[in-house]
């Protein structure tokens, strides 16, 4: 059987009784439980339910197990599709562009097209293989969007996108060999996604955070996303506001754009440190937090920003720091032992020492919680020793 004829007979009655029953199945009894169901049915039918089961299993962490468990997936599709979260926050922006119709290009399993056609937008959604096309139909159909979503098998660069009014490229970053670094190595290259943006009135380009700023076209605004702290994607838009730097920061949508702001200027560490989100990071935004926080940098190398007054801010984490001190691991063991502190939270930037060294070298206990810091200030290898502001030491 192969992988089309599968598919299809999963979604075959059958095929549905199968997953049905699978849905909370543990993965460590799969062999029992697969034994079991060859009883009563065809063993490559069990083998192909018992994949998607476990596809589906981790999807919840994209989709919510509300969607996961409708929804249909191949491995690369897991692994490539956009988290639920970013895809609802991009159709609401092409939304607010007053977007009604979009050609998902490198559409993959569906995923943008389902956040699409959620913010009421019809969806174009085209990939090149055969599978992943049936798959992403099957799942427009799962989630009774199909009167939105049009899937087509084809490739993408013989699609004519003149009837649309944005372009979506997300195309495929990785290879036979893990991830693709070189945008021009990209599936189709980022190159043409860039053309075919051009030529539409709107378009979004997802591609990797890690891109090199200086290779974000004039014409396109660049927005870095983060989800629970996690950088997700950055996004190339196309028609909205040429030469705009963004981070936007997930679930609470909030978004700052850069002004053009000078480094911060280096100052020594003050009562509290800020660990700016990686989208600000990515989009080189430090610069605007340390103003909003009236603070510095404590290394012109080092995105930590320092300020000697606490300042609620969305876009990072405050740490109250107690002690300043040059890296040494016998004197952090010896504080730490001290201080009796058994909750240790280790967290690095510009050091080269891992935070499991420092676990494995200092074996914390006792009933108090700090946090260190491996760091460098002002060039020098520092440990700043403090806890989360507004989360006081345990007594």
């Amino acid at each position: 059987m192969n992988d089309l004829a599968a598919f299809a007979a999963l979604l075959a009655p059958e095929g549905q009784t199968l997953l049905a029953a699978l849905r909370d199945y543990d993965p460590a009894r799969e062999l029992a439980v697969a034994s079991r169901l060859r009883r009563d049915h065809p063993a490559e039918l069990v083998s192909a339910a018992l994949g998607q089961a476990r596809l589906r299993q981790r999807a919840v962490a994209k989709f919510g197990a509300e969607d996961a468990y409708r929804m249909y997936f191949t491995p690369n599709g897991v692994e490539q599709s956009t988290r639920a979260a970013v895809g609802s926050h991009r159709a609401a922006r092409l939304g607010e562009l007053g977007v009604r119709s979009v050609a998902d290009l490198c559409s993959g399993i569906g995923g943008d097209a389902l956040a699409l056609a959620r913010a009421g937008i019809s969806v174009l959604a085209v990939d090149r293989d055969p599978l992943t096309a049936e798959v992403a139909r099957a799942n427009a159909a799962a989630l009774g969007l199909t009167e939105l979503i049009e899937v087509r098998c084809a490739d993408v660069t013989e699609i004519d996108t003149s009837p649309y009014d944005a372009v979506f490229v997300d195309p495929a970053r990785r290879g036979g060999r893990g991830r693709i670094f070189d945008p021009e190595a990209y599936s189709p290259p980022l190159s043409w996604a860039v053309e075919a943006a051009r030529k539409a009135p709107r378009a979004a380009l997802k591609i990797a955070p890690g891109i090199p700023h200086e290779t974000v076209p004039d014409e396109a605004e660049a927005e870095w996303i983060s989800d629970g702290g996690d950088v997700k994607e950055a996004v190339l838009w196309f028609g909205t506001e040429p030469g705009a730097r963004r981070a936007t920061l997930l679930p609470s949508g909030a978004s700052l754009t850069g002004r053009g702001l000078p480094d911060p200027a280096v100052r020594p560490v003050g009562r509290y440190l800020y660990e700016p989100d990686g989208a600000v990071i990515r989009a080189h935004l430090v610069a605007e937090v340390a103003e909003e926080l009236d603070g510095g940098l404590i290394d012109e190398t080092i995105a930590y920003v320092t300020a000697d007054t606490l300042t609620p801010t969305p876009y990072a984490s405050a740490y109250e720091i107690t002690d300043v001190l040059p890296f040494h691991l016998k004197r952090l063991k010896a504080l730490l032992r001290e201080r009796e502190v058994g909750t240790l939270t280790v967290k690095k930037r510009g050091s080269a020492v891992e935070p499991e060294e420092i676990w494995r070298r200092v074996r914390p206990k006792g009933p108090n919680a700090a946090t260190v810091l491996l760091t460098r200030v002002a060039g020098a290898p520092t440990m700043l020793i403090g806890h989360p502001a507004g989360a006081a030491a345990r007594p």
